[in-house]
């Protein structure tokens, strides 16, 4: 009898540490999604920052979403769009003397951006909004749409164009093609504003669920069909930047790969060894602070690729 009770204790003892390891594992890996601190997204060369590019009279300007307008940086010197312009007081050292107003001294700047903003609603802005330039000013424009097209209404509502969450790829169709028509009036739009020539910076749309498609881990409402849908429009975007030479397409999809909703599961193609953290803010489709510092950073090296303003001679690609 005390054989069989001690068996019977150990069997208990093991069954309670292996659930106490299973949820501390669940928790660990699927639940907790620590934001990590310091630098975020890939180094920018310092050494394109030693010298002025241009004395041209620049102007840079956002058009867009949330994302463009700022939230989710904790202030307002740390959305992508203020970092891009100049460095806020508390810069990462790798990153100090690295902005635009360092290297363009006529800078002037202008965000036209409004969270929670549509394609459709770019279009009116780009319409409505953003003026006539003189001939002597060169555009830098930095955009980002398409996202909330997707995620309205976060399936409280039946799907529709410019809120299409939850609809399937065939119900979806029609609706693409008009966000594709909608966007090359945008980037051709923009350009006509600007006689003195412009660069536009189109991004591609990121994904919180870093590539499983998986939304209730976004505590979203199942979306079978969500993956394609997204894939179809950052397709549309890659072919409409291709199709202009003065626009270029900034791949934010690729650089958040990791940083999602998967972000500690170190078993997955997309794990980030040295940086495996969340850069998502808490409303799930907007960056938090290191996010924005990455998105900082991958306009930045987008712009030193492509950009005409760079003094000749330099290798842009090195």
């Amino acid at each position: 009898m005390c054989t069989n009770r001690k068996k019977r204790l150990w069997a208990i003892l093991v069954v309670g540490l292996l659930l106490v390891a299973g949820t501390t594992s669940y928790i660990q890996f699927f639940l907790v999604r620590p934001i990590g601190s310091g630098p975020a997204g890939p180094r920018v060369d310092p050494r394109y920052f030693a010298k002025r590019w241009t004395q041209r009279q620049v102007k840079l300007v956002g058009v867009g979403d949330s994302i463009t307008a700022g939230l989710g940086a904790k202030s307002a010197d740390h959305s992508f769009f203020n970092r891009l312009v100049r460095n806020p007081d508390d810069e990462y050292p790798d990153m100090r003397g690295i902005c635009l107003s360092a290297v363009i001294p006529h800078l002037d700047t202008e965000n036209l951006a409004v969270s929670g903003s549509t394609s459709q609603q770019h279009l009116d802005i780009v319409n409505e909004r953003l003026s006539l330039q003189d001939p002597d000013v060169f555009g830098l424009v930095v955009l980002t749409t398409g996202g909330n097209d997707l995620i309205h209404n976060y399936g409280r509502t039946p799907p529709q164009e410019c809120a299409m969450y939850g609809a399937t790829l065939a119900q979806a169709a029609e609706w693409i093609e008009g966000f594709q028509r909608r966007l090359d009036t945008i980037l051709d739009t923009i350009t006509a504003r600007f006689p003195g020539g412009c660069e536009i910076y189109l991004a591609n749309i990121y994904d919180p669920t870093d590539g499983v498609g998986d939304a209730p881990s976004i505590f979203l409402p199942e979306w079978p069909d969500g993956l394609k849908i997204h894939a179809r429009y950052n397709r549309v975007i890659a072919q409409c930047a291709d199709a202009r030479e003065n626009v270029h397409l900034v791949d934010l999809y690729s650089a958040f790969l990791g940083h999602g909703s998967h972000c500690r599961q170190f078993w997955r193609s997309t794990y980030v060894s040295d940086d495996p953290y969340y850069w998502f803010f808490e409303n799930v489709e907007d960056p938090n602070d290191r996010g924005h510092d990455a998105i900082r950073r991958v306009f930045l090296n987008t712009i030193l690729k492509y950009s005409t303003l760079l003094p000749r001679g330099r290798d842009r690609n090195e």
